[in-house]
């Protein structure tokens, strides 16, 4: 064949995907309509007075109470604070791994249905209105705060559960089951250990995020960090807030650094 006949044999442009190209302008106009609609303040934001009067309000925190009676305290705070997010992980992770099942389809559409609905509920209600709703009915204490993150996250996990379940190849089971093996032994023995790893991946990523979680519920009364750190902001004793802060900070940093640990001990 010729250089001539090879010039005349253009490639075909690629066809336009216009339902992308018509949600990504959908979002681009729902992005200038929020900045155009919402009270933006940008220039008392960055003005000299906002910056001075932002570090005269954190020069009040240093140095942080190191005292060792307060000390203890904080201590058995972040204990109860991380006790809180552990449980409610675990309860949740129990809950959603149940849910999962008829929410990825396996008992039928209307059962999937059904529990894809509760799901969007329990993920939809924030975690401090779980709490407000909890702390009502079981009092003021960690119980309701561990409920409030349990119900929330069991919505969230739920919702991935069933879609990593659904997103896995079915040959391997469907292979079991044609060879005569239950449909239980079939999840047990060939999806189930697919979707695993993705399962205690999602797992440890929302017990991350339930730690700081944890500590935004102690400020309707749910205990640990949060509400001592409502106690002394209340009272105005900045260096009290600021020990607490601290072992907020720490908390999160150390149970970020074993959860990395753990997944990357899992994906090897």
């Amino acid at each position: 064949m010729s250089g001539d006949a090879l010039k005349l044999v253009a490639p075909a442009p690629p066809p336009r995907d216009w339902p992308i190209l018509l949600l990504l302008a959908a979002i681009l106009l729902m992005v200038i309509a929020s900045f155009a609609t919402l009270p933006l303040k940008w220039g008392e934001l960055f003005s000299a007075g906002a910056l001075q009067s932002t570090l005269e309000f954190l020069r009040g925190f240093a140095p942080p109470e190191l005292a060792p009676a307060f000390l203890r305290k904080v201590a058995g705070a972040t204990l109860e604070t991380l006790a809180m997010s552990a449980l409610g992980t675990l309860l949740a992770a129990i809950a959603g791994l149940a849910l999962a099942l008829p929410a990825a389809g396996r008992f039928g559409a209307a059962p999937r249905a059904a529990t894809r609905m509760l799901l969007n509920v329990l993920r939809s209600v924030p975690e401090l209105v779980w709490a407000s709703i909890l702390l009502i009915a079981a009092g003021l204490g960690p119980f309701g705060g561990t409920m409030a993150l349990a119900a929330h996250t069991a919505g969230v996990l739920g919702r991935l559960f069933a879609d990593a379940m659904e997103n896995l190849p079915p040959q391997p089971e469907a292979t079991l089951r044609i060879n005569g093996v239950t449909p239980a032994a079939a999840f047990l023995y060939a999806t189930l250990p697919q979707a695993l790893p993705q399962i205690m991946s999602y797992t440890l990523y929302r017990w991350e995020n339930n730690i700081r979680a944890a500590a935004v519920l102690g400020v309707v009364g749910a205990g640990g960090l949060g509400q001592m750190l409502k106690y002394h902001l209340s009272l105005f004793q900045m260096q009290q807030a600021a020990t607490v802060i601290i072992a907020m900070l720490l908390l999160v940093a150390a149970v970020d650094a074993a959860s990395f640990a753990l997944r990357r001990g899992m994906t090897r």
